[in-house]
């Protein structure tokens, strides 16, 4: 069994707990201000979630939100891309290029420093594009300092800041100048954009998709990669499916976290209206990931629970698609041996037994058994299971394998 998210190296650990001081020495906090944090910490939260109706272009302009972004959302964030970056299959050589889009303070270049120090000692160019720059500046400063307490000086990475940001219409509002990237990213960026769409219109939404992997997919190299991830809500695994197909459609298959280059089996649309939303009748399945926080500094849950949104899972969907080559369609299922399922869903009752929802080489799998069994797989994890010949769940369809 292999788990999307491993634990984190000992080095990454020590580095994560260090951020909220390093954050404090970049940008010093006046001791006036640092007892109304954890409001401004609410206070953002709220236009990032509830409000997002209150929330102008340029709301990281703000001293006040700009502060509780650096101090709460962006260790955050970065504690999820390093859980993720830890195991993604990311091969980046000397002299190439990563685009980053919607790159905020910088989330994904500090990321990738601290779980690949392999990866210090290459020339890499960062093109990091965001809306405000403010947030860019700060982020490149909070960068350097980073580079600088754990890698010594000398960074050979170069850091392009361009003030640009992603249009609803699918295009780029700047153009990103040079060679095609070797990597191509957008972290947390495109849920600004689809949150309008009608939940019931899901042809825009598919067209949306269309328009956002033929950007991604031009600014992208054809040996490169291209990695989206965004908040673990059904509205992002919706959008995450139809991005993984129109991807495909340009030649570039999923590296992670799919185990087949076939149709997905967790569009995220409802299936049966009305139904329960527990057991094997819940109304839609969508592709997403949680993973427990306890390994994340402490400084960062004291801020949370002093907030009021403390974080005991972090949940997220991804899709991490390839280089372009001939694509593969769907493989039938295999009644005759193991096949791959990727764990997804949380345990949930199934009769007298317990189920969870994975994706396998076959689409929708329901694995069955003990309680027990089921919560020792970590969702994420990928495991060989054997499918039962013939059986399919009768509410969703899916095949069935059984795990002892």
């Amino acid at each position: 069994m292999s788990s999307l998210f491993p634990p984190l190296s000992n080095e990454t650990r020590r580095t994560l707990i260090c951020l909220s001081g390093l954050i404090d020495k970049v940008f010093p906090l006046p001791g006036r201000f640092r007892a109304g944090l954890p409001r401004d910490v609410a206070e953002l939260s709220r236009l990032l979630t509830a409000d997002r109706q209150d929330r102008s272009a340029s709301y990281l302009g703000k001293p006040a939100l700009l502060s509780a972004y650096l101090r709460y959302f962006m260790p955050w964030n970065i504690y999820r891309l390093c859980r993720l970056l830890s195991a993604l299959p990311l091969d980046l050589k000397s002299h190439d290029t990563v685009n980053d889009l919607g790159a905020g303070p910088l989330t994904l270049a500090a990321s990738l420093w601290i779980t690949r120090p392999d990866l210090r000692k290459l020339p890499l160019e960062f093109r990091c594009v965001d809306r405000t720059p403010a947030i860019l500046e700060a982020g490149k400063k909070f960068f350097l300092a980073l580079a600088s307490e754990t890698g010594g000086d000398g960074c050979p990475w170069v850091i392009k800041t361009i003030r640009g940001e992603l249009k609803r219409h699918g295009g780029l509002s700047v153009e990103i100048k040079g060679k095609p990237a070797a990597l191509t990213t957008a972290i947390n960026v495109y849920n600004e954009l689809f949150w309008n769409f009608s939940p019931l219109d899901r042809e825009g939404l598919g067209v949306f998709a269309d328009r956002a992997a033929r950007l991604l997919s031009s600014l992208t190299e054809p040996s490169g990669a291209i990695l989206v991830m965004e908040p673990g809500i059904p509205r992002s695994g919706e959008f995450v499916s139809l991005l993984r197909s129109s991807l495909m459609d340009e030649g570039r298959d999923p590296l992670s976290p799919c185990v087949h280059s076939g149709t997905c089996p967790l569009p995220g649309v409802p299936r049966k209206a009305g139904t329960s939303r527990r057991g094997s009748g819940t109304k839609a399945k969508w592709c997403h990931f949680a993973f427990d926080t306890e390994d994340a500094p402490d400084a960062l849950h004291r801020l949370s629970y002093a907030a009021g949104i403390p974080k005991e899972r972090a949940v997220l969907s991804f899709i991490l698609a390839g280089p372009v080559s001939p694509r593969e369609g769907l493989k039938n299922a295999k009644t005759g041996g193991p096949v791959k399922v990727r764990v997804i869903s949380d345990a949930f009752p199934v009769g007298e037994a317990w189920g969870r929802y994975g994706c396998g080489e076959c689409g929708l799998v329901l694995v069955k058994g003990s309680r027990r069994s089921l919560e020792n797989s970590p969702s994420g994890a990928l495991e060989e299971l054997q499918l039962l010949d013939g059986v399919n769940d009768e509410k969703s369809g899916a095949f069935v394998a059984r795990k002892l």
